[in-house]
Formats: C-alpha cells, structure tokens, sequence
C-alpha cells in the first residue's frame, strides 16, 4: 500500500535516487520542497536545469565551470608551472578552502581500478600528459590514500618521470585531533615515514 500520492511518491523516488540521500532524509527534503514557497521551488528548479544545459569541464584542468576555462586556470596570479592532480572537482574545492595552494590543477574524474573496470583510459591521464611541457616544473599527486588512489599516484609517477618532470606525492598519516591508538597501521606507518623536522 503506497502511503502517499503519486506526485510525493515520485519526489521522494527522485530525492532518494542521489547519492548521500536515504529514504527517510528524501521524505524530508520532498515534505520541505512541497510546503516552500512556489517563487523558491521554481528558482529552485530553474538553477538545478541551467547547471545541467551550462557546466562543462575546463578546457585546461577538467574541473567543472561554465565557461570555456575555470577561474583558477584562468588566473594570471597562479603557478601554472605547478600542477596539482586530483580525483574529483570535490577535492580541488578541499584544496583551494585551505587558501593556501598557488599552483593549478588537473581533475582527473575517477581512479584506476581494475574491481570496477576502471583503467587508465577511463580517466583524464591523457589530457595530464598533454598538459606537460617545458614550463611545468612540479606535478604533485594528491589522489586519495586508498587502493585505487595509489595505484593511479603509481600509474602517473611512472608516466611523468621520463618526461624529466618532478613528481610529487602528498604526504598522509595522522589525522589532527586523531588519537594514535584508533589508529590503523598502514597510516601510522605513512606517517613515520613522512615525518618533518622540527
């Protein structure tokens, strides 16, 4: 027995289909969008339709934008010898929050991984390659620290480096605020190796 009216049905199907919404966070935002003013539900949809028809990837980084080139690589204040690679637009925005990265990026929409069929190929490795020329001086590899993230740092260090280019891998290991006992052995491990001096 279907609890609520076909219309509220298929709001809540449509919220519960995006990733991060469960059924019961989908009923919530469909009840809140439904009792909204009708001004606000159609700015609403008018923007969620217009990002669709006008974002597309730089045509330099890869990130999103709706212009032919992002505003970080549009930018004559950053270091465009200095390449950041990133798995996602998400973790460029992570990146540039800290204020304090004056390079550039490169999104490279996924990671290699051969479980999910995913190679080399299905990601933007070689819009990277095509992007390194004589001015880059650094690319810095700044993928996750999971299985698939670096396998793909491994995959582009092994691409770059007879390129003659430096390559470079973020460091990771404890979290702040992180107590050593919670935490597993593969990032302490990372993190001893990866130690600075005071």
């Amino acid at each position: 027995m279907e609890l609520y009216s076909g219309y509220i049905n298929k709001l809540i199907e449509e919220l519960a289909a995006l990733p991060g919404i469960g059924s019961k966070s989908a009923q919530r935002l469909a009840f809140h969008l439904i009792n909204m003013p009708q001004d606000r539900v159609e700015r609403l949809a008018a923007a969620i339709v217009d990002a669709k028809a006008n974002v597309r990837y730089c045509k330099e980084c890869y990130t999103l934008t709706d212009r032919e080139v992002c505003p970080v690589c549009a930018s004559q204040n950053r270091n465009h010898k200095l390449i950041m690679v990133v798995e996602n637009t998400r973790d460029l925005a992570a990146y540039e929050k800290t204020g304090r990265y004056e390079g550039v990026y490169h999104v490279l929409h996924g990671a290699i991984s051969p479980m999910l069929g995913i190679g080399p190929g299905d990601i933007k490795l070689k819009e990277l390659m095509a992007r390194l020329h004589e001015e880059v001086e650094e690319v810095i590899i700044a993928t996750n620290s999971s299985l698939e993230g670096e396998t793909t740092a491994m995959y582009i260090s092994k691409m770059i480096k007879p390129v003659g280019i430096r390559v470079t891998r973020i460091a990771s290991g404890v979290p702040v605020g992180g107590d050593l006992e919670y935490i597993d052995e593969v990032t302490l491990l990372r993190a001893l190796e990866g130690r600075v001096e005071l």
